[in-house]
This record gives structure tokens, sequence and C-alpha cells, in this order.
């Protein structure tokens, strides 16, 4: 591992010097000090994925530097084995401070642990009976949830996501069977936003625990279409632990598994951004294409819109990402100024997410002040609505501006920035 950092700079500075360009004049082009890059060049200093990405842009090699720096992503866990609805107690703790927890747990541990600090959902069963029309009122407390999800933290969401989803689970049990795969596909939409809104509250393996619930709920109501749809936020999940490979590998069996035109586009459009972290810009292209044919061909579906519903032309918004990721800056903060501006005003979720990539593009493009001034702008609705894979382009937009520390624009950004970095920390 020693030897790494010597191995990159060594091949940077021979195609560097091959590429015709001066210390100086690559250290223009990528906007970093003529000081760091001879101290990459000369092992002093370790490359990061992105820098890497950048040179292999700038010097048009192909991927040549990106192959030498890995991230050395952690493996994303699997869940915990999911025991059967019958045995299964759906656990909510709610604590004065407003803060909650979730855990599945079997039937005999909440009855021998006892329900004194615990909320226990299913312990004593349910006789509800389902009537014709019984899954409207959840329809509509769905779409209020949802709309909620993009405006408010996780979690004031999830308290009321697990909530429902269980009261719908007894409904299905106490339903004659159509109406009972009405209910669980419901229930299914459900769980799968609980992973979302899980996974945006920091914790991965709780995600991919209600991912694969709704999976089941949905094949108990007939519905085999979420079996990918799975894979589909599974690569969500390994795309922002920055692991390249994984993203690529599960978003491509997505897609292979995929029984409808929309699931086979968002699979198609992770696998994109996985091979943007690869630095691979030919193969992003031609799957980002191939997410725009299966998009452009889905046709409307029952139930709750699987996938991102605030993106007008989500293929645009996700090449602007891939841009970025693959060095190519400029292009990068064009499209995304163009994309971002034509978001929902009450999209809050989205607005942080791709404002602060905006913002990120504009930066790495060396338009600092600028960059600050979008900043700015986009910081009280990250704080707003609290985000673990947000906090992710946070956490890269300081380290990049606290490059240009002495330009007074990144000076006067830096409190907010601090404030807002401890705010999703704590």
């Amino acid at each position: 591992m020693t030897e790494r950092p010597t191995l990159f700079g060594a091949e940077l500075r021979r195609l560097r010097i091959e590429a015709g360009l001066t210390l100086s004049r690559l250290a223009a082009l990528l906007h970093y000090s003529k000081g760091y890059l001879s101290k990459i060049e000369t092992g002093g200093k370790p490359p990061t994925p992105d820098f890497a990405r950048r040179a292999d842009t700038a010097l048009k090699t192909g991927g040549t530097l990106s192959d030498l720096v890995s991230e050395h992503a952690p493996k994303t866990p699997l869940p915990s084995e999911i025991p059967t609805d019958g045995d299964e107690v759906w656990v909510l703790r709610l604590d004065s401070d407003g803060s909650s927890s979730f855990q599945p747990m079997d039937r005999r541990s909440v009855l021998t642990a006892g329900a004194a600090s615990v909320v226990a959902f299913g312990v004593g069963g349910s006789r509800a009976v389902a009537a014709g029309g019984a899954t409207e009122p959840f329809q509509a407390m769905f779409a209020q949830l949802r709309a909620l999800g993009q405006t408010a933290s996780p979690s004031l969401v999830l308290p009321s996501l697990i909530a429902q989803a269980h009261s719908l689970r007894d409904l299905a049990r106490n339903a004659n069977p159509a109406q009972a795969a009405e209910i669980l596909a419901l229930t299914a939409r459900y769980a799968e936003f609980a992973g979302w809104m899980t996974q945006e509250a920091g914790d991965d393996r709780a995600a991919l625990w209600w991912t694969d619930k709704s999976v089941r709920l949905a094949e108990a109501g007939g519905d085999q279409s979420l079996g990918a749809y799975a894979l589909v936020r599974r690569a969500l999940v390994t795309l922002y632990r920055h692991d390249a490979r994984e993203t690529i590998d599960v978003a491509q069996r997505a897609r292979r598994d995929a029984l409808t035109d929309r699931i086979r586009g968002w699979a198609a459009l992770h696998e994109a951004q996985g091979h943007a972290l690869a630095g691979d810009y030919d193969r992003c292209m031609r799957t980002l294409d191939l997410a725009r044919g299966h998009l452009d061909a889905a046709r409307p579906e029952p139930g709750p819109v699987l996938g991102a519903s605030n993106l007008s032309d989500p293929v645009s918004m996700i090449t602007g990402w891939c841009l970025h990721d693959l060095g190519r800056t400029d292009r990068a903060a064009e499209v995304l100024d163009r994309e971002v501006t034509g978001l929902p005003e009450q999209a809050l979720r989205s607005r942080a997410r791709y404002g602060l990539r905006r913002a990120l593009a504009h930066a790495a493009a060396g338009e600092i002040e600028h960059a600050c001034a979008l900043t700015t702008e986009v910081l009280p609705v990250v704080d707003a609505v609290t985000s673990a894979t947000v906090l992710t382009d946070l956490r890269k937009l300081n380290q990049l501006l606290a490059r240009h520390h002495r330009v007074p624009a990144v000076q006067a950004l830096q409190p907010a920035l601090i404030t807002s970095l401890h705010h999703h920390n704590s």
C-alpha cells in the first residue's frame, strides 16, 4: 500500500510529460495548485479517486490513473434473515427527545423483554376486516408521507410509515384474497419507501431489510416486479459507498431481472453512475442512452410510482451527475444548471441533492465564487431535510473549498458550511 502513491505519481508524471504539459498547465486544467500536484507526483500525497478521474479526463488516458486508485469501499452487509410474518413483531422505540429506532424481533423475545420501553406492533393481533375501498385512506396517507419525505427529516416520516405498513399488513390478514392482494401491494410500497427513508437516515443495513421486506410483501400480493427493484435500491446503497464494481454488477442484474421498462430504466441509470465512478466515459454514455430508451418506453403502472417522481428528465439529471464523477466538470455544471432550475419548489430533498451537486460541479470547474453563492442558496434546504446521502457531497464540497480558503467568498461561507456538517453528523 505504501508504494501505491509513488506508483500513481510516477505514472501521472509520465503521462503528463507524454501529453506535453507542464506541471503548472496540468494544475490549471485540474484546478489544483502546482504544489499539490508536485506532492502527488513525488508520492508525498495520496491521490483521491476523484482526482484520478479528473486527471484521466484532462490527459485523455481512458481510466489508466483511476485503475491505480481503488476506493476500498466496505462491502454492503446483507440484512439479517427475515423471520416469517407469523413470528415477527415490529418494534418501534420512541424516545422523549424525539428520536426513534426500529427493530424486527421474534414474538418470544418481545414478550420476554416486556413493553416498558417499546411500542410493539403485532403482539396482540388484529381483528380488522377489510371493506370495499379500504386502501383508499392508506393511499392518500402514502401520498402525504411521500410529500412529507421531500420536505422533512426522515426521523419525522419513518414512525408513521412503519405504523401504517403494520396496519395494512394486519388488514391483509383478515381480507378476502382479492382484497388482500391489493392491500399487500400497497404495503410493499410503504416498505419500499421506508427503505429509502432509512437510507437517508444513514442506516444502510435497515434500508436493505426494508427493501427485501417490500419484495416479500409484493410477492405475497402477486406482484413480482419489486424483486428487480430491490436490486436497484441495493445498487443505490453501493453507489453512495463509492463501490463502482458492485454498483455496476447489481444494477446489471436488476436490468436483466426487471419486468417493466421503468425498473429497467432506473437500473440502467445506476449502472451508468457506477461506470462514471469507474472512470469509463464510453460505457457510461451508452448506458445512459439505454436508460432513456427504457424510460421513454415505460407505460403508466397502477399504484405509487417507483423511483424519483420529481425529476422531469431523470436521464439528463443523472447525466450531469455522471459528468461530474467523470471529471468533465464544465459540462456537468452546464447540465445541472439547466436541470436543477426545473425542479419543483416543494421538492426540497431533490433540490438539496442535485443543488449541492451543482455547486460541487461549479467548484470543481474552478468557479469558486459562484459555487459559494449556490451553496449559500441550497444550505438551508440541505439542513431542513437531513440526508446521509447528501452528506457525502457536502463533505466533498467542504474539502474542495478548503483548498481555496483564502478566497473571501469561501471565508464568508465557511461558518455556515461547518454548522451544516455538524448538524448532519450529530
